[in-house]
């Protein structure tokens, strides 16, 4: 005799309420292993780029898709935000190309800030169909990445593997993972731009002290003439620079340049360039060829982004006779009879570094009692005030007027205070350096 268990209606639901209790249970432990991986695996770590990594790598293996990204806001001087891929990542079962955001759809979340789920591209019209089928992304959810009602990012995922597309519980867990990662996600990057900016200092101190070094330690001391020289580094290190060299006596070389650039770069420039200058000072050649030698080195030995301009002289202090070259330098200015005849020193040539081959004229001036010459940096003539407004020659001229039977300290000094009392609260903005030779006898 055969029985036959009937299932009763109440028991298949109740069977079927058990399946999808569990099927949820499944699908909370794995949302919470997912998590609760994020958490252990961004708390080892400071590194932004590591966090970045592993939260959407955790994505593409859980969420089953093609390819995830993480795009950061960057804030710039432009008027608008602009989001920036940090990291995108690919499954590595497949050959893909990498999938982007459109600029709509960019515009949208900087705008918006909420979830997006498309699962149809083709059929949206937020999306670009010429993109849709280039870069083939067919589905996508993104969710804004929010700390301190500040969106700082997007967390995008594309194109799920199954065909149901993505749902509302992927939308939730990704706002999940999204909201406990932003925050660290932003300290990572804070503390990267605090590293950045460590390094950045040092850097600039090290500018400094090259660029100091490069000064002399003391002025020459000679007969009948009166030599003053002041350089004040603006709050970057840029690359005004100025040298003495008094061993191949009776005749002082001495020179001001400013080289291309700021910081380290600027500051190994004009290291590059003192050592060139000095070392063609032993072959015994004229002002003009030494620009000459000095200029080809300089072309062949740096990139084409680096270049100097420089005023090269020499003085004989017994015949009292100046020979210079100017290479695309700001003309020094030569104050004859306690200033009633200026003379501005322009004979030279082009700027050193720019042209492989290129010749310098020679100029000579004699110097006579009470002559003075004033050899400058553009950050002189161009120190600003709060109206825009440049100090200038005319203004230069003039203060060296007021103070032309002086010595050549008082000159100088004199010049940097007026240059600050004409800028008053503006800060400066570039090196300012300054030589003064007066003749006394």
């Amino acid at each position: 005799m055969k029985f036959k268990i009937k299932k009763s209606k109440k028991n298949e639901n109740r069977l079927q309420l058990l399946e999808e209790e569990n099927k949820k249970l499944r699908e909370t432990i794995q949302e919470l292993s997912i998590l609760n991986d994020i958490a252990i695996a961004i708390s080892t770590t400071l590194s932004l780029d590591k966090i970045i990594n592993l939260i959407v790598d955790k994505c593409i293996k859980h969420f089953e898709v093609e390819q995830g990204a993480i795009m950061l806001v960057e804030n710039k001087r432009e008027k608008h935000p602009a989001l920036y891929t940090m990291v995108r990542r690919i499954d590595q079962t497949n050959y893909l190309m990498p999938y982007r955001l459109n600029e709509q759809l960019i515009e949208w979340m900087l705008n918006d800030s909420k979830p997006l789920i498309i699962n149809d591209i083709s059929k949206n019209k937020k999306f670009i169909k010429s993109d849709s089928s280039q870069f083939k992304i067919h589905s996508l959810v993104a969710v804004p990445l929010i700390t301190k009602n500040r969106m700082i990012g997007v967390l995008a995922l594309f194109n799920k593997k199954n065909k149901k597309g993505f749902t509302s519980g992927d939308q939730r867990l990704l706002s999940i993972i999204a909201t406990e990662s932003a925050q660290v996600i932003e300290n990572a990057r804070l503390y990267k731009q605090e590293q950045e900016f460590k390094r950045i200092k040092e850097e600039l101190r090290m500018a400094f002290q090259i660029q100091r070094n490069l000064l002399p330690k003391e002025l020459p001391s000679v007969k009948n003439y009166d030599i003053a020289a002041i350089n004040i580094p603006a709050r970057s290190v840029s690359g005004d620079y100025y040298d003495f060299e008094d061993s191949f006596k009776p005749d002082i070389y001495f020179c001001v340049g400013d080289v291309s650039g700021k910081g380290m770069p600027a500051a190994l420039l004009a290291a590059n360039l003192q050592a060139t200058l000095r070392g063609q000072l032993f072959l015994n050649n004229s002002i003009g060829v030494i620009l000459k030698n000095t200029n080809f080195i300089l072309y062949n030995n740096s990139s084409p982004e680096k270049f100097a301009t420089l005023f090269f002289s020499s003085l004989n202090y017994e015949t009292h006779l100046l020979k210079y070259s100017n290479a695309g330098h700001n003309p020094p200015i030569f104050f004859k009879n306690n200033g009633d005849k200026i003379i501005r020193l322009k004979k030279g040539g082009m700027i050193l570094g720019i042209m492989e081959n290129s010749e310098y004229e020679e100029g000579e001036i004699k110097f006579e009692k009470d002559d003075l010459l004033v050899v400058f940096s553009d950050g002189i003539t161009e120190a600003m005030n709060t109206n825009d407004e440049e100090f200038g020659e005319d203004r230069l001229i003039k203060a060296v007027k007021e103070k032309i039977g002086e010595d050549a300290n008082t000159i100088v000094d004199y010049i940097v205070k007026q240059i600050r009392k004409f800028a008053e609260k503006r800060p400066q903005n570039d090196d300012m350096t300054i030589i003064a030779i007066k003749r006394k006898e």
